[in-house]
Parts: C-alpha cells; sequence; structure tokens
C-alpha cells in the first residue's frame, strides 16, 4: 500500500498544483477526472505503438541515431500522440475549454493519467527506489510535456492567425519527451544522465513561462 501511494501521490501533488494555477476560470471536477480517466487509457494505444514499431530503430546501424529514433519518433511521438488525440479529441471541443490556460489544464490531467499509471507498474515491479527517484524526474517530466502541449493547444484554440499551433503542441512536446528519454537510453555513457535532468530544466523553465503567459491571457481576469 505504501508503494501504490508513493506511485499516485506525484501526480496528485501536480494535479492539484495545476487546479490552483487555474485561478480565474478553474474546469468542472467531473471533467477533470474524465481527462485523468483519458490520460489512463492513453497508455494502451502508446504500448501497442511502442511494440508494433520497436524493431524499427535497431536496423539503423549508427547507435545514438538508433536511440535517437526510439526516444523520438517510437516512444515520444507514440506516447504524447496518444495523448494528444485524447485531448483534441474528446476535451478540445468542451464549451468549458474556454481560455487559454485550459489547454494547459487538460494536458496536464490527461498526462497525470498516463503517468500515474505508467508510475504504478514501474514502482511496483521495481520498489522503493524507483519510486523515490520517479517522484521527482519522471513524473514531472510528464507535466511539462503536457504544459507544453497544452500551450500551443490554448494558443490554437484562441488565436486563428497560426494554424500551426496544433502541429507545434504535438510536436515540442514529443521532442521535449524523445529529448529526456534519449539521455536515459545511453546512460551507460559516463554523465549522460546529465542531459535528462538538463531536459527536464528547460521543461519546467518553458512551463512557467507558459502558466504565466497563459494566465494573463485569460479573458476572465478581473482588471486590477
Amino acid at each position: 500500500m505504501l508503494l501504490l501511494a508513493l506511485a499516485i501521490a506525484p501526480g496528485l501533488a501536480i494535479i492539484i498544483f495545476i487546479y490552483w494555477k487555474d485561478k480565474f476560470d478553474r474546469e468542472p471536477k467531473r471533467l477533470l477526472s474524465f481527462s485523468f480517466l483519458l490520460g489512463a487509457l492513453s497508455i494502451i494505444p502508446a504500448i501497442i505503438l511502442e511494440v508494433c514499431f520497436s524493431n524499427y530503430p535497431n536496423s539503423i546501424p549508427i547507435y545514438l541515431l538508433s536511440n535517437a529514433v526510439k526516444a523520438i519518433l517510437i516512444v515520444g511521438l507514440a506516447e504524447e500522440g496518444s495523448k494528444y488525440f485524447m485531448v483534441r479529441y474528446f476535451l478540445y471541443p468542451r464549451k468549458a475549454f474556454n481560455e487559454p490556460f485550459d489547454g494547459i489544464t487538460y494536458c496536464v490531467m490527461v498526462s497525470m493519467g498516463f503517468a500515474t499509471v505508467e508510475n504504478i507498474m514501474y514502482v511496483m515491479d521495481s520498489g522503493m527506489q524507483t519510486a523515490l527517484l520517479r517522484m521527482v524526474t519522471a513524473v514531472p517530466a510528464h507535466a511539462t510535456f503536457g504544459i507544453v502541449m497544452g500551450y500551443y493547444l490554448g494558443l490554437k484554440k484562441f488565436d486563428t492567425k497560426n494554424q500551426n499551433y496544433g502541429l507545434k503542441a504535438l510536436g515540442y512536446a514529443a521532442l521535449l519527451h524523445g529529448a529526456y528519454d534519449f539521455f536515459l537510453f545511453i546512460n551507460y555513457y559516463p554523465g549522460m544522465a546529465i542531459g535528462a535532468v538538463l531536459s527536464l530544466r528547460y521543461g519546467i523553465i518553458f512551463s512557467r513561462k507558459a502558466i504565466l503567459l497563459h494566465q494573463h491571457a485569460s479573458p476572465f481576469k478581473t482588471v486590477e
């Protein structure tokens, strides 16, 4: 039970944080719960896609390139693509999606649904050390991927001047996810894990700016 609690806790903490940051027009709790469930379900197509294409990188003779393809085009694109599909087709059309920050809210909820299921699988298999490590790495990383995606989906819905925002939402989230995983895949080279830490740091910096920008852009913000 302790391991299960540790596996669930980081995702729950991030959900509460994003809900608190959505200051001006908070989303219905039922819809947020639905978003989390969609994220949990999105792990199924992601696993299927990863399994179907898992042998492709092995055909690439250059080792670092094969790992980059696996990290970005297989894992990153499959996982972020599955999340994107859930948000774009089940949440984006909702009337409750009525301000730019909602893109961040819904994408993070879906990401935390995905990350929580994934975290339970890893933690229950590998134990306490994995639970503590992923609490400060993998789960926050998934949150940053969700914020990147949500930032651009928020722009897509409310800034009609640039319809490439949808492509950016998926592409940048998959690229950031892939960069994080790439350094973990080659971790047996000394010091390579620092690349994953730097990727996570960049994601956090971007996330802080994205949250502030969409807070300021809210049409529900009270004029002081």
